[in-house]
């Protein structure tokens, strides 16, 4: 069994919250509030722009220029997404949003460049691998039983199209590659980076669900 299956058998019971989640349900039928969504992508794009900073940092952590430059294509990636599809909903939907990050967006992101910037390769390659993992599985989740039509198809296509698709495959590609000459203890860091960056994956829906703010 490969070292990514067992993380995610590990971490099955939070994916299966994050599904089951009214976001993501909400957001399968078509139904999800309009202002919950806008205040979705803007806390996406300032989450997105710190993941490509995080990624950079893991990537210059590379023991070859292969992975190095696959890292480093994976934040360019990051970037054009926030730029390509976020703006795009920035001006159609007039979001013009000026709060900065809610509590949920700080934790998770905050969470993944510490770890970048001061734990191994390897640890910091798990810890970043949920952000690619679980939203292509939920968005495959959500193209396959989607009402249509559906107001976030745009949404809905980029998280389960096959570009997306051959990035996390390589990704989880290169998490196999370290955890087979991983020591066990590195590969117990590496499992309790990847659930609980999971964990955060959670935090991340239900806070732009709630709309959160800072309470003071």
């Amino acid at each position: 069994m490969k070292f990514t299956d067992l993380l995610w058998a590990e971490a099955l019971p939070i994916f299966e919250e994050i599904q089951r989640h009214p976001f993501n349900q909400e957001l399968k039928e078509g139904t999800l509030p309009l202002e919950t969504f806008k205040f979705y992508i803007y806390q996406d794009s300032l989450y997105l722009a710190d993941f490509a900073r995080a990624l950079a940092v893991a990537g210059t952590k590379a023991g070859n220029s292969n992975e190095l430059l696959d890292f480093l294509q994976f934040a360019q990636n990051a970037i054009l997404v926030e730029r390509a599809l976020h703006l795009g909903y920035f001006k159609e939907y007039a979001i013009d949003y000026r709060s900065g990050k809610a509590p949920g967006c700080f934790a998770y992101t905050n969470y993944l460049m510490a770890v970048s910037a001061f734990e191994s390769y390897e640890v910091a390659v798990a810890a970043l691998l949920p952000c690619f993992w679980i939203y292509k599985r939920i968005g495959d989740y959500i193209y396959a039983n989607q009402n249509a039509p559906n107001p976030y198809q745009n949404w809905i296509n980029a998280y389960a199209g096959e570009d997306f698709a051959q990035s996390v495959q390589k990704a989880l590609d290169i998490c196999d590659l370290l955890a087979e000459n991983a020591s066990e203890a590195t590969r117990k860091k590496m499992t309790e980076a990847y659930v609980t960056a999971s964990r955060l994956e959670y935090v991340f829906w239900d806070s732009a669900y709630r709309l959160e703010k800072w309470v003071v």
